[in-house]
């Protein structure tokens, strides 16, 4: 789904994004729910970024990537955290690219999310290629989204994935903590 955001550019660079999980819905421009596999999820487009809604019968969990008023977590560029019985995974790049690569970049990924069943995108006014783009996908019992946020004027492109699932039982323990070092995120 595709949609214009009736609202002025607010997070201006990508060094204004900030990371937060467990926060309270945040008022929402655009807002697409999805089942996916008993999950109910719901992506937020933020006027400030996005916010990913997932509640399941597990508990919840909410994802916020965005510019936060007094926010002393900065986008970190990975996160593994236990958060009840799941595992959830964050990772975040910032791609920076040329005037041309850029808008060959944002025309991409715009057609792509907008004709995908599972994918909100929105379009800021002003410029085509500012936009936030979201997709989710459910495979082998976890919950995965990835997240564009797009910055024509610096020709950066902020690109985060994130996956939450069940911890899946292991017979060695040792191996269990070493795959949620945050240094694999």
């Amino acid at each position: 789904m595709l949609t214009t955001l009736n609202t002025s550019y607010t997070d201006t660079r990508a060094a204004d994004l900030a990371w937060a999980l467990g926060r309270e819905p945040l008022p929402a421009l655009a807002t697409l729910d999805l089942e996916l596999a008993g999950a109910q999820l719901q992506l937020r487009l933020l006027g400030a970024s996005h916010q990913v809604l997932l509640e399941e019968e597990r508990g919840s969990c909410s994802e916020t990537v965005a510019c936060i008023a007094g926010s002393s977590s900065p986008l970190p560029l990975g996160v593994a955290k236990r958060v009840g019985d799941w595992e959830y995974e964050f990772a975040a790049r910032v791609e920076v690219m040329s005037p041309r690569s850029f808008a060959g970049r944002a025309q991409e990924l715009l057609a792509l999310v907008s004709d995908h069943p599972h994918g909100l995108a929105g379009v800021f006014p002003g410029s085509p290629h500012a936009f936030t783009a979201m997709l989710a996908h459910y495979h082998e019992g976890q919950v995965h989204w990835r997240t564009w946020h797009a910055y024509p004027q610096d020709g950066q492109l902020v690109a985060t994935r994130t996956r939450v699932g069940v911890r899946a039982p292991t017979a060695h323990p040792d191996r269990s903590e070493a795959r949620l070092s945050p240094s694999r995120a």
